[in-house]
């Protein structure tokens, strides 16, 4: 999206179109965004059951700006079932990330029928974006094995760490061909924004 301004009001109108405390949520974002222009945006309002079987809502706004990713997230608490007066409560944390501190864009596609794949055609059924800066780091650890299947000996543990720092996958049947196509976009902008030094 190269019209700034257009791109400040589609990130608005997306954010209204969430239905998700709109008010809330725009608030956060554009006071962690400031003054800067947005380049690109993505919204994703999502739903989840927790073990007691309630639907908990939540939403993910990131906006890319001429120097910054201004990443907001708010969940929804509903009411105390103890306190009869207790009433539902949000909560928003942002995170403004500068270009030069992001150290990795990964985007992984799923392509439907790869045999018919046509460039520029043919839409990911699904999508996962990982951006790290390396604030969070994502530990495996297992034990480690000498290959010898009667050896008893202990080897240790081994393991792999990857950055994690943000994660959100969009898929078209849960989120719709739009959804798709507004992430994809907004990874190629974010991953050309940090690619220059």
């Amino acid at each position: 999206m190269s019209d700034t301004r257009a791109a400040a009001s589609g990130m608005q109108a997306a954010i209204e179109r969430s239905g998700y405390y709109p008010g809330l949520v725009y608030d956060a974002v554009s006071t962690a965004v400031g003054s800067e222009p947005v380049i690109s945006y993505f919204v994703l309002h999502d739903a989840h059951f927790d073990p007691g079987m309630e639907v908990r809502r939540h939403v993910t706004v990131m906006a890319l700006t001429p120097t910054r990713l201004v990443y907001s997230h708010t969940d929804e608490y509903p009411p105390d079932d103890a306190d009869p007066e207790s009433r539902p409560q949000a909560e928003t944390s942002t995170e403004a990330v500068r270009h030069s501190r992001i150290s990795s864009v990964a985007l992984t596609r799923v392509i439907p029928d790869p045999a018919s794949y046509l460039p520029g055609v043919t839409m990911p059924s699904e999508v996962v974006l990982t951006i790290g800066w390396n604030v969070l780091s994502h530990i495996e650890i297992e034990p480690a094995h000498c290959g010898d299947e009667s050896c008893e000996a202990d080897h240790g543990y081994t393991g792999t760490m990857t950055a994690d720092d943000l994660t959100v996958r969009v898929s078209e049947a849960a989120d719709g061909r739009e959804a798709v196509q507004q992430i994809t976009a907004f990874a190629q902008a974010l991953a050309e924004a940090t690619s220059r030094p």
